[in-house]
């Protein structure tokens, strides 16, 4: 069955979803599991010990063959040193893309008949044309890339949002970004203003946050145990920590269960303990989203809503704040990890099938030429504007190299293209 991809690679975790074509319409996006069961993966890839790249959590290799975070850092001249190989952030970041498409064209049976993937809301034509560079030397030169901001819009109005101007408040486990969307007259959405962009904020910074507190708690007894044998527990505390956060989304209180060499230990935890730590960077982020409303000359007050994405939103301090904040509608998906990978293959959709638009004005070149420009257009993408915040600044033309990969993993895609010849 005919469908369409989108992709969603965060610092933390990526995920995919696809809509398949039924006759002349669409079905809801559904979402990809790509490593076992779960609805999300790692943003990680490693060097295998057979000198190939693999995605994944990687268990079994040392810190030093292991690249994380490297979508916030796509337009760094400094790579990645795998196992000495050396991995440009955007070359990495296309890997993870390729290896997404290939699970699902594998799980289909059949390519995907567009690919949307999408990219921080702050991201200008420099940080783009590298990623499209990067993609286009594994094969994949179609792929559209779109904002945050307009993947997020997206999926909100397909479940009924109805609103024209919006904020949209993403939060994950790495970043945090703030932008503004409107809908066009072919009901599509286009970006405005200036977003706003936080790195070192989301998830992690509030595990870090209740896991201090632990530690504080526990002083007297780790210390008891002494270092060697307190290791391992703390190596656990993160992901005990996660769990008690995601529980305080729904619960007024839990409790962080650890393994002590003495015994278990148990530290209860309150929503409103838990969220006094962490009010202070969740009223940053308020601030950020306040500061992106000015900055397109509006006031909270001509907002519609604030759309939320990113599994951090499901915390319920973030939606009181805002709504404290700006005096409007605040819309959280059941899964707002599932957001932006949603809305992107929504948007994908209105690349194979757009929106009925009017004819291209005099002078135009033909649709046919204009495939990826006209694509943007359709779903608000940035390319015409100039740079945002946080793009290097403007330099003369420069010849992109081509893509280097890890030797084994050179070997290995010359092989896969001489087996599809």
């Amino acid at each position: 069955m005919p469908y369409v991809l989108g992709i969603d690679i965060g610092n933390s975790t990526t995920a995919a979803a696809v809509a398949r074509r039924r006759d002349a319409t669409w079905a809801r996006p559904e979402v990809v599991p790509l490593l076992g069961r779960s609805a999300t993966m790692p943003s990680v890839l490693h060097l295998a010990m057979d000198g190939s790249l693999a995605v994944g959590q990687p268990d079994l290799v040392g810190a030093d063959r292991a690249a994380r975070g490297f979508v916030r850092r796509v337009g760094d001249d400094v790579s990645y040193l795998l196992d000495g190989e050396a991995c440009p952030p955007h070359t990495l970041t296309a890997v993870l893309a390729a290896w997404v498409v290939e699970q699902v064209a594998g799980r289909e049976g059949v390519a995907a008949e567009a690919v949307v993937l999408g990219h921080p809301a702050s991201w200008g034509p420099y940080r783009r044309e590298l990623l499209h560079q990067a993609l286009a030397e594994l094969g994949l030169p179609d792929v559209i890339l779109l904002p945050h901001t307009i993947t997020v819009a997206e999926s909100h109005a397909a479940r009924g949002f109805p609103g024209s101007t919006a904020a949209v408040y993403v939060l994950g486990g790495e970043t945090f970004e703030a932008a503004l969307v409107r809908r066009t007259p072919h009901g599509t959405y286009e970006a405005f203003g200036l977003p706003q962009h936080l790195e070192g904020i989301g998830g992690v910074d509030f595990d870090e946050a209740l896991a201090e507190h632990v530690r504080r708690v526990l002083a007297r007894e780790l210390t008891t145990v002494g270092h060697p044998a307190a290791d391992p527990v703390l190596r656990t505390l993160p992901a005990q920590c996660d769990r008690a956060k995601h529980e305080l989304a729904v619960s007024t209180e839990t409790d962080v269960l650890l393994t002590l060499p003495t015994g278990p230990a148990r530290v209860p935890v309150s929503r409103v303990r838990f969220e006094d730590m962490i009010r202070p960077t969740v009223r940053t982020t308020v601030d950020l989203l306040v500061r992106a409303v000015h900055s397109a000359g509006l006031t909270p007050a001509q907002l519609d809503g604030v759309l939320l994405s990113g599994g951090s939103t499901r915390i319920p301090l973030i939606t009181e704040l805002l709504t404290a904040t700006l005096g409007v509608q605040v819309e959280m998906e059941p899964d707002p990890q599932l957001t932006a990978a949603n809305g992107a293959a929504l948007a994908a959709c209105q690349v194979v099938a757009p929106r009925p638009r009017p004819d291209p004005r005099p002078g135009r070149e033909p649709d046919g030429k204009r495939r990826r420009a006209a694509t943007s257009v359709t779903s608000g993408h940035p390319d015409q504007h100039p740079g945002v915040l946080g793009d290097p600044p403007p330099r003369p033309p420069i010849r992109i190299p081509p893509l280097e990969l890890p030797r084994a993993s050179r070997r290995m895609l010359a092989r896969a293209r001489g087996r599809e010849g």
